[in-house]
C-alpha cells in the first residue's frame, strides 16, 4: 500500500452537502417522475393523449394495459427510491434491496441520458430522429417524447447524485485509494478469467450495435429497417459505447498491474455499463418478444441473440463487481458510525 507523507499538506476538505441540497435534489427527482406516470395512468384510464388515432400502441388494448402498467410502477419505484437515500431508515436498507433496483434504474435511464440529446444535436443538423422512413402509422405525438424524455434525464441526474451522496457516506471506503493500492487478492486469477471472457462475449452485441450505427440492415426485420434513421443509429452508437464501458470497467479491475488510476473510475464504468448493456437488453427483449403476431415486427434470430447476450454481459460483469467490492469490504474496517 502507498504510503503518505507524514509532511504532507492534508488535502482541502470537501465542501459539505446540506440537507437541504439533498431535499432539492428528492423533490426535483420525484416531480420529475410526474408526466410519465400521468401519461401512462391515463393511457391506462383509455385516454388517447399525445397518441394519433392510427398508431400501433391501439391494435392491442390489453397489451398496452399491463406494458403501462409495468411501467408505472417502475416509475413509482424512483420515487421510492428518492425517499430512501433521503431518509434516515433508508441507512438500515439491506445493501441488495437498494442496490440492484438502482443498478436497474442507472442501466435503464443511462442511455436516454446520452442518446437523446445526441438525437436532438443530429435533428438540428438535418438527420432524421422522428417517426418511421417506411411507414405511414406515427408511434406517438412528439411533444410526448420531449416531455417523457427530459423526465428521464432529470430522473437520471437527481437519482444519480442523490446515489452517489449515499453510497460515499456509507460504502465510501470501499473504492478510495487507485489501482495499484489494491492488495493481492487469491481470486485475481479467476477474475481476470471471467473478465476476458465477458469482453469476448461483449463483442457479439457490440459488433451488431456498430454495424447497425454504421447503417447496417443485418439481421434487422422490416419493421427495424423501416424505422432506420439517423436517430436509430445515434441509440446505436450509445450502445456500443456502453459496451465497451463494461468491458473496460471489468478489464481494468481485473489487470490493475501499477496504474494510478483512481479506484472509482473503472467501478463506474462497469456499474453504468453493465447497467445500460443487460437492462436495455432485457428491456428490448422482452418488447421484441411481445411483437411475435406481427410479422414485419417479429424479432430476427440475431436480434434474439444481441439482447440475449447483452444480458449475459451485463449479469457477468455486475456479478464480478458485486464480487470485488464484497471480497474489498471483508478485508476493510469502515469508518466508525457507518455501516457497510
Amino acid at each position: 500500500m502507498t504510503q503518505t507523507p507524514l509532511a504532507a499538506a492534508p488535502a482541502p476538505a470537501a465542501a459539505p452537502v446540506t440537507p437541504r441540497t439533498r431535499t432539492v435534489l428528492r423533490v426535483l427527482a420525484i416531480v420529475a417522475c410526474l408526466p410519465y406516470i400521468v401519461l401512462k395512468t391515463a393511457w391506462i384510464s383509455g385516454s388517447h393523449l399525445g397518441i394519433p388515432d392510427d398508431s400501433s400502441l391501439l391494435d392491442h388494448r390489453a397489451t398496452m394495459i399491463v406494458a403501462n402498467s409495468c411501467s408505472v410502477l417502475m416509475d413509482g419505484a424512483v420515487v421510492v427510491i428518492a425517499l430512501l437515500l433521503t431518509q434516515a431508515w433508508g441507512r438500515r436498507v439491506t445493501t441488495w434491496l437498494l442496490v440492484l433496483p438502482m443498478w436497474v434504474a442507472t442501466g435503464l435511464l443511462l442511455p436516454i441520458m446520452a442518446g437523446y440529446p445526441l438525437q436532438l444535436l443530429v435533428q438540428a443538423l438535418g438527420g432524421e430522429i422522428t417517426g418511421s422512413a417506411g411507414s405511414a402509422r406515427p408511434f406517438l405525438d412528439q411533444w410526448v417524447f420531449a416531455v417523457v424524455y427530459t423526465g428521464f434525464i432529470v430522473q437520471g441526474l437527481t437519482l444519480g447524485a442523490l446515489f452517489a451522496l449515499y453510497a460515499k457516506d456509507r460504502w465510501g471506503h470501499l473504492w478510495q485509494g487507485t489501482l495499484r493500492d489494491l492488495p493481492a487478492s487469491p481470486t485475481a486469477p479467476a477474475l481476470r478469467a471471467c473478465a476476458v471472457a465477458a469482453s469476448l462475449i461483449a463483442l457479439i452485441p457490440g459488433t451488431m450495435h456498430l454495424l447497425w450505427a454504421a447503417g447496417s440492415t443485418a439481421g434487422l426485420n422490416a419493421a427495424l429497417i423501416a424505422e432506420s434513421n439517423s436517430g436509430s443509429h445515434v441509440v446505436d452508437a450509445v450502445h456500443v459505447l456502453f459496451t465497451a464501458a463494461a468491458a473496460a470497467g471489468v478489464l481494468l479491475l481485473a489487470f490493475r498491474r501499477s496504474s494510478a488510476l483512481p479506484l472509482r473510475v473503472p467501478l463506474a464504468l462497469a456499474w453504468g455499463g453493465s447497467g445500460a448493456v443487460g437492462c436495455w437488453g432485457g428491456w428490448m427483449g422482452l418488447a421484441a418478444l411481445t411483437s411475435v403476431d406481427d410479422i414485419a415486427h417479429r424479432p430476427t434470430a440475431a436480434v434474439v441473440l444481441t439482447y440475449a447476450v447483452q444480458m449475459l454481459v451485463g449479469t457477468l460483469v455486475v456479478a464480478m463487481g458485486a464480487y470485488f467490492l464484497t471480497e474489498r469490504a471483508a478485508g476493510a474496517r469502515p469508518p466508525s458510525g457507518l455501516r457497510a
